[in-house]
């Protein structure tokens, strides 16, 4: 008997990638006994987690838990590895990073559905945000705004903000890059992690 597949909410999008989107490939390299360099996997990722009840789905493309990165032995790809996904016992068991790693990185890529928005939320990191396919608006909670288009970067200091994608008829892409940080100061005040409504997709992650 086949192991049982995820259960998926119900929604605008219920699989990597989203319907109208492209599969995006990974490509991961390792070495050879001569040290040349080897293409080790060509994939799509084994992390795919539809979120936020359909509306997005979220694919890790890596993840470290260390850094400088300790790459002898793969210990990289082995903490990578056990970071995805796991099947025991014909159950499936998933194991996913935080928002965010500990001394460590997330490469997190989401398609969003069209036109939705996220919750306003602040991740205790620095996140590189890459729009790959589609318009976005990023919004601050001071209510300052910009459009960013594919190719434009956003690199977010621990401010609270929303996506929202611009397209009401198309899937959006983007790439999240998020980096651990020290605790962070702001007019003598500690910030901390604040998901809003996305606080339950990482509740006991991590």
């Amino acid at each position: 008997m086949a192991p049982p597949g995820p259960v998926y909410p119900q929604g605008p999008i219920t699989q990597f990638p989203a319907k109208d989107l492209r599969h995006a490939r990974r490509f991961i390299t390792s070495h050879n006994t001569k040290g040349e360099g080897t293409f080790l996997a060509d994939d799509d990722g084994a992390h795919h987690r539809v979120m936020v009840n359909g509306n997005a789905v979220a694919n890790i493309i890596y993840s470290t838990n260390a850094n400088p990165i300790d790459m002898n032995n793969d210990k990289d790809l082995v903490y990578a590895r056990d970071n995805e996904v796991r099947i025991s016992n014909y159950i499936h068991i998933y194991l996913y990073p935080g928002i965010h790693v500990p001394n460590g990185s997330v490469a997190r890529l989401i398609d969003f559905a069209p036109g939705v928005e996220s919750p306003l939320h602040r991740a205790m990191s620095l996140d590189y945000g890459v729009v790959i396919e589609g318009t976005f608006k990023l919004t601050l909670d001071s209510g300052e705004k910009r459009i960013m288009y594919p190719g434009d970067i956003s690199v977010n200091r621990g401010a609270m903000h929303k996506w929202r994608n611009c397209d009401e008829q198309r899937s959006g892409r983007m790439l999240f890059i998020l980096l651990d940080v020290k605790p962070l100061i702001v007019g003598g005040k500690v910030l901390s992690e604040d998901l809003g409504d996305l606080a339950g997709e990482y509740a006991g992650l991590g």
